[in-house]
């Protein structure tokens, strides 16, 4: 594990409330339109990458999903949901790790990730990534980045920006179909303004 980097999301975490980061979404829209068109089973693992205290959870768990694991380099982050959620944390698997020494013993049918691959910015560790998509995801992906007209910095450090055809690319080159990519505009807690690249594939 980066010891450094787990460090900087723990302060955040630690110092900070939901409506003061940017990536706060009362509602997280985009990813629960796209998750709906998948028409997924109830039962269907779903692993949300990054997903820190974001109440995407707690939507899945409001629509019945009974597998979902959460992922994120902070304990904090996680210990923020499992407190917020209550007596519901126990039918969720929470796992602080960073994504790229995520090693589960399970395949999944939908792999969320909205904003936590753009932080990778070594090619070995987008690679470490990719090829644990490429292992462990038997269904379907949904990844949300900063699009290039977006944010070239997040909590003060540099992310990676995509269009459709570089993140579309990339996996598609692991053994994935694009089905859906879309511009989204996503409007931070203080007011501002963040452009996001979403895509949906499929494993081929």
């Amino acid at each position: 594990m980066n010891p450094s980097r787990t460090e900087h999301w723990d302060s955040i975490y630690a110092t900070k409330t939901p409506d003061q980061v940017s990536w706060t979404q009362a509602i997280p829209t985009h990813s629960l339109e796209r998750i709906e068109k998948l028409h997924l089973s109830k039962n269907a693992k779903i692993v949300d990458v990054g997903g820190g205290d974001s109440l995407l959870v707690d939507s899945l768990l409001d629509q019945g999903y009974t597998d979902i694991t959460v992922v994120d380099i902070s304990a904090l982050a996680l210990k923020r949901a499992q407190a917020r959620l209550g007596f519901r944390a126990q039918q969720v698997k929470w796992v602080a790790c960073d994504i790229v020494e995520f090693q589960p013993d399970e395949n999944f049918d939908l792999w969320h990730d909205r904003a936590a691959f753009h932080f990778l910015n070594r090619p070995e560790e987008i690679q470490a990534y990719m090829d644990l998509v490429c292992r462990k995801v038997s269904g379907h992906a949904i990844v949300g980045t900063f699009s290039v007209d977006g944010p070239t910095k997040c909590s003060a450090l540099q992310v990676q920006q995509y269009d459709e055809n570089s993140l579309s690319g990339m996996f598609q080159s692991h053994g994935f179909r694009s089905l859906e990519c879309a511009r989204e505009l996503h409007t931070t807690p203080s007011g501002g303004s963040q452009e996001f690249l979403f895509c949906t594939f499929s494993k081929s």
